[in-house]
């Protein structure tokens, strides 16, 4: 529990506090092999001014939730002017004790940022960036579908990966499910990238914008990949 305590409160002094029902994202680690990635999500509801928390566990090569690996909890504690929803986190974290204990995720193996949306700054379709750790370059291409019907919306995603060495070979890489429509969303933005800490992979967190009755909320996901 010393390591989450740490990885916690490294969180809080480097992020931004929104107001409103847009969820905190949080890098919980990876195992000790990059095998598992942890994240999780928190803040208040706007649909009954409750905190909620949300943590996933990815197999990282399969890029998908392993079983047993989503906690979700509402809670109707009363809560305060200021208050954010961390509490919320914390308690399912103690529940998942057993699942960390199991894929070994370390909440200090954060992996490697290599690119980073600032809050207020408009997102971009297409990145280009270059790792200068490994000398590589690469260009990813966020493809999205908006889709409506009869007043129902929904929209799918998925990503164009582009690495190119320094021998100028490239490799390309298509990451996600084209053709899944998820209920609801109206965009995707990616938020981060970052390398595992084994540095054979990646992962994209994406931030979806939602529609609700009360508005539009902001939830998280994760696409990954093994190169």
């Amino acid at each position: 529990m010393k390591k989450l305590i740490t990885a916690v409160v490294f969180f809080l002094c480097t992020s931004f506090i929104f107001s409103g029902d847009i969820a905190q994202y949080i890098n919980l680690g990876f195992s000790s092999n990059s095998k598992y990635f942890m994240f999780g999500q928190y803040g208040i509801s706007s649909k009954n001014s409750e905190a909620y928390a949300e943590t996933f566990i990815v197999d990282v090569s399969k890029n998908d939730y392993i079983k047993d690996g989503l906690l979700s909890k509402t809670f109707s504690d009363d809560i305060l002017p200021g208050q954010e929803g961390l509490g919320a986190l914390f308690t399912i974290l103690e529940d998942s004790l057993t699942i960390i204990k199991k894929t070994g995720i370390n909440h200090i193996a954060t992996g490697r940022v290599v690119y980073l949306l600032v809050n207020g700054v408009k997102p971009k379709e297409r990145l280009e960036f270059r790792d200068f750790y490994k000398g590589d370059t690469y260009i990813v291409t966020l493809i999205q579908k908006k889709f409506v019907s009869n007043d129902n919306a929904s929209s799918s995603f998925h990503i164009n990966l582009a690495i190119t060495d320094k021998m100028e070979r490239t490799r390309t890489y298509t990451i996600g499910l084209p053709d899944y429509k998820r209920k609801d969303v109206t965009s995707y933005r990616i938020k981060q990238v970052v390398f595992t800490p084994s540095e054979d992979g990646l992962v994209f967190v994406i931030e979806k914008e939602i529609n609700e009755p009360k508005g539009k909320i902001i939830r998280y996901m994760v696409e990954t990949l093994v190169f």
